[in-house]
């Protein structure tokens, strides 16, 4: 159970893949022009990186060494076409909003070096874990970026407008309104960090 913890805030918090690691950029930028498309990105390299993390722990004393690397990408190639035929058949609207971004999961750096670092060396529960807080880390932070680009931009929060349309500035849901975004986020989280080992 301790370990489950530690996994788990490790990927929300130390080890978080946005705001720590800075992993993961293009989708984080791309599909970040409202919550939805986050939170959707977000869970569905969730579901590929915890499905991922556990076969490749499974098959970690299986797998020859000098291959290890294009095995992993199968793995999670796999995954990621299984999770395509889902969110097309259940869910076509994210399906069509989040695009290309879908097939690039397997090319997502998070994802193979969990694998790398992490699956192939330990057990699969501790292994599921990681995934899911490296997962629940990447989904918080695309869902709070796109949240507050969705918000400043629209003035609308997950879909529902919340202020006058006349006020948000259209900058947000742009490219450079991400930049803007994560790059204030970013400054405000290192600068808590820096309060913190003050104090």
């Amino acid at each position: 159970m301790s370990v489950a913890i530690e996994r788990l805030k490790n990927g929300i918090f130390n080890e978080n893949v946005t705001f720590v690691q800075v992993l993961a950029m293009c989708p984080t930028l791309a599909v970040t022009s409202s919550a939805v498309n986050g939170l959707g990105m977000g869970l569905s390299s969730t579901v590929v990186l915890i499905g991922a993390n556990i076969v490749v722990s499974l098959l970690r004393k299986v797998i020859p060494d000098k291959i290890r690397i294009p095995a992993f990408i199968v793995i999670i190639a796999s995954f990621v076409t299984l999770l395509q035929f889902l969110l097309a058949g259940f869910v076509p609207t994210l399906n069509k909003s989040l695009g290309i971004f879908i097939p690039l999961i397997v090319v997502n750096c998070m994802i193979l070096g969990r694998a790398e670092s992490y699956a192939s060396k330990n057990g699969p529960i501790a292994s599921m874990f990681d995934g899911l807080g490296q997962g629940l880390g990447f989904t918080l932070s695309l869902t709070v970026i796109g949240l507050v680009r969705e918000f400043l931009g629209t003035g609308q929060v997950f879909g529902t407008q919340i202020m006058s349309k006349q006020f948000p500035a259209l900058i947000f849901v742009l490219a450079p309104g991400a930049f803007i975004t994560l790059g204030i986020m970013m400054a405000i989280i290192n600068q808590r960090k820096l309060n913190k080992a003050k104090k």
